[in-house]
């Protein structure tokens, strides 16, 4: 179910997959890692995103996300 109190404990698993890698990781190895859906992705990554805790970079195949 997508509410506010899951979202926030998405953009956690998010946030520590990428704090864990110490490292960008492309959408798809983030999906991976997480086990999230694809919704439940974009959510996180929203909300990460909106909090400035995100870079983006345009990779060779996928979008880049890490820590900044």
């Amino acid at each position: 179910m997508i509410n506010v109190e899951n979202i926030g404990n998405w953009a956690g698993l998010v946030w520590n997959a990428l704090n864990d890698a110490q490292k960008a990781l492309s959408l798809k190895d983030l999906r991976k890692v997480t086990k999230l859906k694809v919704n439940e992705m974009h959510c996180a990554l929203g909300w990460l995103a909106k909090e400035g805790k995100l870079n983006f970079a345009e990779g060779k195949d996928d979008i880049e996300v890490s820590l900044c």
